[in-house]
This record gives C-alpha cells, structure tokens and sequence, in this order.
C-alpha cells in the first residue's frame, strides 16, 4: 500500500521561504527530495512572516489539525526563533523561557495526536548581537528536543560561516538569503530529514486513515 504521508511545515518568514526567487525556500527543497526518492508526500506550508513561537502556538493546531486529522502519516515540522529575539522596546520580543516553554507545549500536544515532529534551529542574520541572542535560544530549543526525543537541526553555527548564505542575507534584507542561502539550509537538514522520513510515526495506525483520499 502507499504511503499516505501529510506533513505541515509551520514556523516564520524563513519556512515561508521569503527572499527566494525560485519560491520554494528551504521547505519546497526539501519536498522536491522526498518526491526524487520516492515519498508520497502532500505537504502544506504555514509559515508567517514576523510570527514569534507565542503568536505560532496560538494558531498551529488549529491550522495542522484538520490537515493531518485523516493522514497515514501525519507529520510535523517546527521552525521559529528570529523574531523572538529580535529586539522591541529594549528586550526580546519573547523572552528565552517563553520561547522554550511554547515549544514544548507544541512538541507535546503533537506527541498526544501521534504526530511526528521535526524541529530546524534559526538561522543566523547579517546582526552579530541579534544573533548571540539567538544562539542561547538555539541551545535551549535543544535542550527541548532532546527531552522530548524529538530530532533538532541546529543550523546557526554553520551558516554563520557559509559564505553563500552571509552574502546573500547582505544584500538582501539582512535576513533573509536568495536562492543559495535556502540551497545551503536545506542541505543541513536533508540528512536529519531522510532519517526522519523513513521512521514511521510511532501512533500512526491511531490517527490515520487509508490512502487513496482526496
């Protein structure tokens, strides 16, 4: 039988893929290699610009449910973090800890409907302090994972020494990368995401329906 895999990318401008003239950002690159492999996969991306992890948590389930509610495999990707610590008024727009206790509030509630989660760590930008900020809530989102035993793509470090990236974020607007930058993210997840594709959703059987539907 085919595989009935349905999988919600959910997280800010970068999921959505912003800056990329080809309009598939790191997510629709990832999609294209499961398709070349052979997974059927139907993947819907909701990625908002500017969104912090508080704004995310108050619309993801809403948003994944009725998307994965009949899926085989329902699966789930989290990304998010730079607008949290993007500075507004003198401090973080969210702090550290509510960052890291909205993440895992959603690691939960999508480990209790058989939903199985990857989360991708922030990418840096073209700020040397935003992006120490950052940093501690990359290590924190770690954290969160590991306790969780969800697999974490933490990308920060190394794409703050990819050339591609660091050029392309500059002579955009300072955040976002073009088509490279998305080329090298996608490229530092792929691995962790073909491990996590060919790992079946541990409730699967709860929550999925046969394949064939619309």
């Amino acid at each position: 039988m085919e595989r009935d895999v349905r999988l919600c990318f959910v997280g800010d401008s970068f999921v959505a893929g912003v800056g990329d003239p080809q309009h598939l950002g790191w997510a629709g690159r990832l999609c294209a290699r499961a398709h070349a492999a052979g997974v059927p996969l139907t993947a819907y991306n909701l990625g908002v610009r500017r969104q912090t992890s508080a704004q995310i948590l108050g619309r993801w389930l809403t948003e994944c449910a009725p998307r994965l509610a009949e899926a085989g495999e329902p699966r789930l990707v989290l990304a998010f973090g730079v607008n949290d610590t993007t500075r507004e008024n003198g401090r973080p727009r969210v702090e550290p800890a509510g960052s890291q206790a909205h993440l895992a509030r959603m690691l939960q509630e999508a480990a209790a409907r058989g939903w199985s989660t990857l989360v991708a760590g922030p990418p840096p930008v073209d700020d040397a302090a935003h992006n120490a900020r950052t940093a501690v809530l990359d290590a924190r989102f770690a954290a969160v994972c590991r306790d969780a035993g969800v697999p974490y793509v933490p990308v920060l470090e190394t794409l703050s020494a990819d050339a591609v990236w660091r050029r392309e974020v500059r002579a955009g607007d300072g955040a976002h990368p073009g088509a490279g930058g998305y080329d090298a993210l996608a490229a530092l997840i792929a691995p962790h995401w073909d491990r996590w594709l060919a790992t079946p959703p541990a409730r699967a059987a709860v929550t999925g329906a046969g394949s064939g539907s619309a």
